[in-house]
């Protein structure tokens, strides 16, 4: 970590529930590799928190195999940062507890997976906890202690996840008022992080949609999701609006400044079409992330190699989150050796 501001410490995570999309990409993991170089940082793969929807073992070895291979193919240095999965640092579990112990019920009432679930069942008309398994209920209180293991400062997250960065920072508060200045408050980083990204149907980009472009999608695969992105039926030569176009919400994030200025141009005077719009995107994508498609298919076939680089991770996550669970423990009064 030499070079680095050691008292400023980065953490983010990613769900592995499926392949990793460029909402994931834009929202979460660029901001967070930028940030590598001017902080300690911990990046995770939350694989127990995947265990609220995904219940099929081989699928999650799957979606965790392939997670770990995308962001080390993107650049990420497991040297620079330490990169583990959430589930081989058991401290996190014990510290949850704790942090229970100090959370008021209506802070998870609060959490927003949680609330949608209950509107999706009182609109169904099913009783409103149908289907709403615990840990959806205290996800928000499992990424407070991912996050307070490491005594992270700063949170690389997209807009629909801060909330539970700042109901970390209440847990955190709330313990700190029972024993002490022992956590850090954390923060959400917006730095870098895009806006809401549209998927396909134009709503967010989500998994959950199926509405996601996979970031390491095949070249044929892409095209043709790239085709399927949703517009008006404008005709070519008609002006149109690109602050309200689904495919120009992606281009821009991915071209050249000039680039984004020359096509927006376009759109305004009229004169170019969707579909020439969206071929362009997809060879601009298929250009961008070309190098890192191999690199993934590299590693995800290298199953030793990416368990070697997460167990080596794993270790140094541990240690700090002892350190840190050792000072809790001191805080509250349990786990100390005693004399019997």
């Amino acid at each position: 970590m030499h070079g680095k501001a050691a008292n400023t410490v980065v953490l983010t995570g990613i769900k592995p529930t499926g392949r990793i999309h460029l909402g994931n990409y834009l929202g979460s993991i660029r901001p967070a590799l930028e940030l590598i170089p001017a902080y300690p940082a911990y990046y995770f793969i939350a694989d127990s928190h995947s265990l609220t929807t995904v219940h099929d073992p081989e699928k999650l070895k799957r979606y965790i195999n392939e997670a770990a291979a995308t962001w080390l193919a993107l650049g990420l240095d497991s040297e620079a940062a330490v990169f583990y999965c959430q589930s081989a640092v058991p401290e996190i579990f014990e510290l949850m507890w704790v942090l229970a112990c100090v959370t008021a019920k209506g802070l998870l009432n609060r959490g927003h997976a949680y609330k949608a679930s209950l509107v999706a069942n009182l609109n169904a008309g099913r009783d409103t906890d149908a289907n709403i398994n615990a840990g959806i209920y205290n996800y928000p209180l499992l990424m407070a202690a991912d996050i307070l293991s490491f005594q992270a400062d700063l949170i690389p997250v997209g807009q629909d996840q801060r909330q539970h960065v700042e109901i970390a920072r209440d847990v955190a508060a709330a313990f700190n008022r029972s024993f002490g200045p022992i956590f850090k408050l954390p923060q959400a980083s917006m730095l870098g992080v895009a806006e809401k990204i549209v998927g396909l149907d134009g709503r967010k980009m989500s998994k959950s949609y199926r509405n996601e472009i996979p970031l390491m999608a095949e070249p044929g695969e892409l095209r043709r999701l790239v085709m399927r992105i949703v517009t008006d039926s404008r005709r070519p030569e008609e002006p149109k609006d690109p602050e309200r176009c689904n495919v120009f919400a992606l281009y821009r994030h991915f071209a050249e400044d000039q680039d984004v200025e020359h096509l927006r141009q376009q759109y305004l005077s009229g004169g170019v079409a969707y579909q020439t719009v969206k071929e362009t995107l997809a060879e601009l994508l298929i250009g961008r992330f070309a190098s890192a498609r191999r690199r993934y298919h590299d590693l995800k076939a290298d199953r030793a190699r990416l368990g070697s680089i997460l167990d080596q991770g794993a270790i140094k996550a541990r240690e700090t989150a002892r350190k840190t669970l050792e000072v809790v423990h001191s805080a509250v009064g349990i786990g100390l050796k005693r004399n019997f």
